[in-house]
């Protein structure tokens, strides 16, 4: 009996450390603004000093710090901040403005700018360089956020090099279209002119009540400021290292995408990585009902070839 309750008291005492090491590893980082404070992870290794730091940031919709939305976990950019720290780098991952924790620092939908976006990027680069625990700062961005990430880089001393992950290489009219081709020509008779509107920065009025979810008069102001960045246009700017990551099973972004990013940025690192999709997963298939449980799935790890790719460019950074 006494054999057996030593045994409990060293598997309790096990799992204290454990949990005391986890919270060590992983604490709460908060972004001060106007209007609200914007809620973050940073992660870190064993070592604490002299670290590179990577800024992590989620993919459009309301997808928070850990690469999920309200009905799907995958956790995928919780598992890339875990895996550069066993790497031994540092990161910070964060809930956008009006997203999870994040939410009371949202703006008013009418006031809400696709810059405020890029602009926490950069408020974010500046706080972490004003920590002596951090000799370079990098920016990784997923999907949209590889827009905001670029925005972010550009013409910044504080970062060392620019990570794009299933970034988009189109501006985002005309992945709105191409995704609409499919719809009726009287559904795209409405929504292309909406949307070349609002590509030359004019307001759009009388629109149809069906089409509010994308087009309503509050969100306009905001669409506007989206579809005026083109992401080539941007990487051009970007006079960091830049690396540019794609699967080959994604079906959110292309190869095509990552194609026109490099052409744009010659000096730019471009690596495939074969049967990986959207949410960095392994996945055989670009069947998008095959993929649906893979997308929910948070014990799947990260598809590895990915894992060596973004650390291997991390550590050659000087």
């Amino acid at each position: 009996m006494k054999k057996n309750k030593s045994a409990l008291l060293t598997i309790i005492a096990f799992l204290l450390f454990a949990s005391k090491a986890l919270n060590a590893q992983e604490q709460e980082i908060i972004l001060k603004t106007l209007t609200g404070d914007i809620y973050g992870t940073l992660t870190m290794p064993d070592t604490k000093t002299n670290l590179t730091v990577v800024i992590i940031i989620s993919g459009s919709g309301p997808t928070d710090r850990n690469g999920n939305q309200e009905s799907i976990e995958n956790n995928s950019l919780k598992f890339l901040a875990d895996e550069l720290r066993k790497n031994g780098i540092a990161s910070v991952r964060y809930d956008k403005r009006g997203i999870a924790a994040s939410d009371e620092a949202m703006k008013e939908e009418k006031d809400l700018r696709f810059d405020n976006f890029a602009d926490d990027v950069k408020d974010w680069v500046k706080l972490l360089a004003a920590d002596k625990r951090f000799n370079k700062i990098m920016i990784a961005g997923h999907s949209e956020g590889s827009l905001l990430g670029m925005i972010a880089a550009e013409n910044n001393k504080f970062v060392k090099a620019f990570i794009s992950i299933a970034g988009a290489g189109r501006p985002a009219d005309e992945i709105l279209k191409e995704q609409l081709d499919k719809a009726p020509k009287d559904v795209k008779d409405i929504i292309f002119p909406l949307l070349d509107t609002l590509k030359k920065g004019d307001t759009v009025g009388n629109v149809p009540k069906i089409f509010y979810g994308l087009f309503r008069p509050s969100v306009q102001p905001y669409m506007i400021s989206w579809l005026k960045y083109n992401p080539q246009i941007e990487i051009k700017k970007v006079n960091v290292p830049v690396l540019i990551l794609q699967g080959t099973t994604d079906i959110q972004v292309t190869e095509k995408d990552a194609d026109l990013l490099a052409k744009a940025q010659p000096k730019a690192q471009l690596k495939l990585i074969k049967n990986m999709n959207h949410v960095l997963k392994d996945c055989d298939t670009s069947d998008k009902e095959k993929q649906k449980p893979i997308y929910s799935n948070p014990d799947l790890p990260l598809n590895k070839e990915f894992v060596n790719e973004i650390v291997s460019f991390i550590k050659k950074i000087k």
